[in-house]
């Protein structure tokens, strides 16, 4: 399963997580309200996790059930542009 940006990314967008990712799972327009995690280029490195400012950032299986729904605005996200 891949890893989740959730709720403390909104508004906040940091980049650092771009920067670490090998595989560039990781995006978002300056207009979206967050970045977020491709699930099909993601390799659960968990490079991302160890960078993120605002803790932000999951394995789908451990994130917390508040955020949930991230899941799918993730993986929405990315059907749109496909």
């Amino acid at each position: 399963m891949a890893y989740v940006i959730a709720a403390p990314c909104v508004g906040n967008k940091d980049s650092s997580c771009t920067l670490v990712c090998p595989t560039e799972a990781i995006v978002g327009l300056p207009s979206d309200p967050q970045l977020y995690i491709d699930p099909d280029l993601c390799i659960q490195c968990g490079l991302c996790v160890s960078v993120c400012p605002v803790a932000a950032i999951y394995p789908e299986e451990d994130l917390p059930q508040p955020w949930l729904d991230y899941v799918r605005l993730n993986r929405d996200y990315f059907r749109k542009l496909h």
